[in-house]
């Protein structure tokens, strides 16, 4: 090494010490591990916080996703037919035209790259529409709006509600921390925006309780529910009793005293759900019956306290009735059997069935005890699990199951006069 060059110390030099001068003229030691202290394992904390991260950038890359494959079939609804007649299979380029050259080159190259290394799964998603991204099939909506305007209604909405979806994609792409203040903006967003786009759902229950994008995804996990809570308060929350009952062509209920219907849904309202066409069948539980006087002493109540309050919910369902110019339209039935749940099936003969549905604990009143809500008629996806086809139909739910016990019930029940 010259003697204008750099000599490197070696990696155990101490400054001020006489080691630095051991090494070898020319020579360029090693420097030596030392102990840094880094701690690489993961404690439970940890755990619970990634997973966290995971379980909202998953819910939120759904429908990201929707959002996506939505935007890009209007997209190639409305462009193709008027670019691919002269430009074939190069209609996207041409559609981007000069001011969306660069990255609509980038779309074309990364569609070559997938396909030499045989990236491309499905032959549908061999063209270039399928790799740009959502910005870049904004920029074509943007772009050709006067296309676009005749099936949209409001750019500004469309691009207000792809800008809060931004937000959300930016921090799923880059897998960073997704708040639930951003998760739900990016939930409201997008299924504001898969309206605007024209995609129902074609379920009619959807407009009492929305199909959440994962629960379309994924709900065959958990056969038909599609809402678990811990009480009857933060049910009616999510599903208040006017959706629940609102417009129902049919309603059953089987219970002790059916106090979500009869204290929540006023009788001025069930006299106009009936005269609309909903025919009901309300079962209570016998007030006279020795299973009412168990209830009572399970729950710490006083002697007749439950007995009493069942038979004020019939005669107020009687007085209901007594309203209707068909009173066959609204049977009232009592049961002397144990009961065992309290379950509200609306139109559960229709594929746009709601149910909600409680187990009787033995020292929780029913306002206290966990809820399920089921959503009838199935969801017609096609489940395939290990190699199985596990696709099932609407009475394969929990919904069926309830349904025939309320049958069962009701055909040993007798009439309420």
């Amino acid at each position: 090494m010259s003697s204008g060059g750099l000599e490197l110390p070696s990696g155990d030099a101490v400054p001020g010490s006489d080691s630095a001068t051991d090494t070898p003229p020319g020579a360029v030691s090693l420097v030596q591990p030392v102990e840094i202290g880094a701690e690489l394992d993961w404690g439970a904390d940890a755990w619970a916080e990634v997973r966290t991260r995971a379980r909202r950038a998953g819910r939120a890359y759904i429908w990201l996703n929707l959002v996506e494959q939505r935007l890009r079939a209007v997209v190639a609804a409305v462009l193709r037919p008027i670019y691919e007649p002269v430009h074939d299979d190069d209609w996207v380029v041409a559609a981007a035209g000069p001011a969306g050259q660069e990255w609509v080159q980038r779309a074309v190259a990364v569609r070559e790259v997938s396909r030499r290394k045989g990236y491309l799964l499905d032959p549908a998603d061999d063209n270039v529409l399928s790799f740009l991204t959502l910005p870049q099939l904004r920029e074509l909506l943007v772009q050709h709006w006067p296309c676009f305007e005749p099936y949209l209604d409001d750019r500004r909405e469309v691009e207000l509600a792809l800008d809060e979806l931004e937000v959300a994609r930016n921090v799923v792409s880059r897998n960073r921390a997704l708040s639930v203040t951003v998760l739900a903006q990016a939930e409201r967003a997008s299924a504001r925006l898969l309206d605007i786009l024209g995609s129902g759902t074609g379920t009619p229950s959807a407009d009492r309780l929305p199909i959440d994008a994962v629960e379309d995804l994924v709900g065959d996990r958990y056969a038909d529910v599609v809402g678990v809570h811990p009480d009857r308060v933060r049910l009616q929350r999510q599903l208040p009793v006017e959706d629940l009952f609102g417009n129902a062509r049919r309603l059953d209920a089987v219970g002790i005293g059916l106090n979500l219907l009869v204290q929540n849904y006023s009788g001025r309202r069930l006299v106009r759900l009936a005269e609309a066409g909903c025919r009901a069948r309300l079962l209570f539980l016998n007030p006279a019956s020795s299973a009412v006087r168990r209830r009572e002493r399970e729950l710490g109540l006083k002697k007749g306290e439950m007995s009493r309050s069942v038979e004020m919910n019939i005669l107020h369902m009687r007085r209901v009735r007594a309203r209707l110019r068909d009173p066959g339209a609204f049977e009232i039935h009592v049961f002397d059997e144990t009961p065992r749940f309290t379950a509200y099936l609306v139109n559960g003969d229709g594929s746009d069935g709601l149910a909600v549905v409680q187990s009787y604990l033995r020292k929780a009143r029913g306002i206290e005890a966990p809820v399920l809500v089921l959503r009838g008629g199935g969801r017609g996806h096609d489940v395939v699990r290990d190699g199985q086809d596990l696709s099932r139909d609407g009475d394969n739910g929990l919904f069926g199951t309830y349904r025939e016990e309320f049958e069962s019930v009701w055909a040993d029940s007798r009439p309420v006069s």
